[in-house]
């Protein structure tokens, strides 16, 4: 079933403001993909897992965070910590049993945390070109002058028409949530895809999070020609390879 052709579901939070879902019944575990910053569930990536999803019948949860694609809110409004908390409303709410996650550049932070903060539910994790504390190393001293006098940085991107904006609160929600100064406390199977060409994130991250992870069961697969989005049809079949391997662990 092409659930892309049907409008989103919603889910009301307690504190206001409805959130999009779009939720595939299937075999478990369920798979949740987290997109990254400015991005939302009908990305490619997204769209094409979840089309595999349902050939393979796996259950899989797509979200936008508040503020994000068709969830209600402004944007601007949204942190590290409450996009992370939508997410895990949802996970809470919809998924009973196990979910794997898979996390795309600011979404693979948000794996993290998520894992984190439900260590008996989150069974498996996959990360493209994932990008934890990229407040603290994707921010020039500038960047952060300016955040500090005027709020806001709004910088164009070749990933979309809209300008990037990035909010003092949401830099100094990162910069709360940092994780790769110690161990991260998660021990379940941890995949991570990252592109050597990646303009965004440094693919020295990929082993940055690989040698912090308690977890012993982690593989760092580099693209050396791959960048930021690996959404090219040979990216998006080694996503579905990779996915599928660790599904199939279970």
């Amino acid at each position: 079933m092409d659930l892309t052709a049907s409008p989103p579901s919603f889910f009301a939070r307690p504190e206001g403001g409805r959130l999009a879902y779009r939720h595939r019944a299937g075999a478990g575990p369920t798979l949740v993909f987290l997109p990254g910053y400015m991005s939302d569930m009908e990305g490619g990536k997204a769209i094409a897992l979840d089309a595999w999803a349902g050939e393979a019948g796996r259950a899989m949860l797509r979200l936008d965070y508040g503020g994000n694609g068709a969830s209600e809110g402004r944007f601007e409004d949204g942190t590290l910590a409450t996009w992370r908390d939508d997410a895990l409303q949802l996970i809470d709410a919809l998924v009973q049993g196990p979910v794997v996650l898979v996390g795309s550049s600011m979404g693979g932070w948000l794996a993290l945390l998520i894992a984190l903060a439900r260590p008996d539910k989150v069974v498996g994790l996959v990360g493209i070109a994932a990008a934890p504390d990229f407040t603290d190393w994707g921010f020039t001293d500038a960047d952060k002058a300016l955040l500090a006098t005027e709020g806001r940085i709004v910088e164009p991107t070749p990933y979309g028409d809209q300008p990037y904006v990035t909010t003092l609160a949401f830099w100094e929600s990162g910069q709360a949530l940092r994780l790769l100064g110690g161990e991260i406390a998660i021990s379940c199977p941890v995949r991570l895809l990252q592109g050597q060409e990646d303009r965004d994130v440094p693919w020295q991250t990929a082993l940055r999070i690989a040698q912090r992870l308690r977890s012993s069961d982690v593989q760092t697969l580099l693209v050396k020609d791959g960048d930021h989005r690996l959404s090219r049809d040979a990216d998006i079949a080694l996503l579905i390879r990779t996915v599928a391997s660790l599904l199939d662990s279970f």
